[in-house]
């Protein structure tokens, strides 16, 4: 069951200290991240050859440093509500070399440019932060900025906490988080961060907003445990 509580802004997840170890911690995880980025550049394979990305919560940036070393001609715009992050993000596109190609904006989905004028929007490892009763109009927000045929491609926490096999996944879980640094007391709240602090939706409720939203059959492509990732059409 999922409460209707107001959750924390993305914002507050992410300290100048969390924004400048984000990418260390995961790269912990590289054999998780590597595959999910490897399937989203499949996804995306048929956009044009001057595509324009979307990134919704950019983060650090991984997600555009993945596809703008492979599409020399895709262009990119980031929206973060972390100030930290985007901070980071500049420094490490620059370094690579496409800052020059990226438009990068403090902000939410609703700040990035309107209109249906991107071939692709990515959510990586965003959703799970937006509370259930913002969740429709976040996807809907994302389905009004995609061009006709656009893909949307979604990786976030996402189980049904009320499953059975959920207390032995969450061990698994916990396993994902050691390995990022987490501590003995994180660990052990570990369900209430899930249930309280995240908005963690079930695979089901997903698919439904997705559908509810506009997206056409919701494929699901990605599974790391509790990550889970679809991409859809407009």
């Amino acid at each position: 069951m999922i409460d209707n509580l107001p959750k924390p802004s993305p914002s507050a997840f992410f300290s100048q200290k969390m924004a400048t170890s984000y990418d260390e911690k995961n790269r912990r995880l590289s054999e998780i991240s590597d595959n999910m980025h490897f399937l989203v550049r499949l996804i995306l394979l048929d956009l044009s050859s001057e595509a324009r990305i979307l990134c919704v919560g950019v983060g650090t940036g991984a997600e555009i440093l993945s596809l703008a070393k492979i599409y020399p001609d895709w262009t990119f715009v980031g929206v973060d509500p972390s100030v930290e992050m985007l901070g980071v993000c500049r420094d490490s596109l620059a370094h690579a070399g496409f800052l020059d190609r990226c438009d990068l904006i403090h902000g939410y989905v609703e700040q990035a440019p309107t209109g249906p004028q991107f071939d692709a929007v990515l959510s990586i490892l965003v959703a799970h932060f937006i509370g259930h009763e913002d969740r429709l109009d976040f996807y809907r927000n994302i389905h009004d900025r995609l061009k006709l045929g656009g893909s949307f491609v979604s990786t976030e926490i996402c189980y049904d906490l009320d499953a059975a096999e959920f207390p032995a996944i969450l061990k698994n879980w916990e396993s994902v988080q050691a390995l990022m640094g987490a501590t003995p007391e994180s660990l052990q709240a570990l369900p209430d961060t899930l249930r309280d602090t995240l908005c963690v939706l079930s695979p089901t409720e997903t698919e439904e907003m997705l559908r509810k939203t506009g997206f056409e059959l919701p494929i699901q492509f990605f599974q790391a445990f509790l990550l889970h990732g679809w991409y859809a059409k407009k």
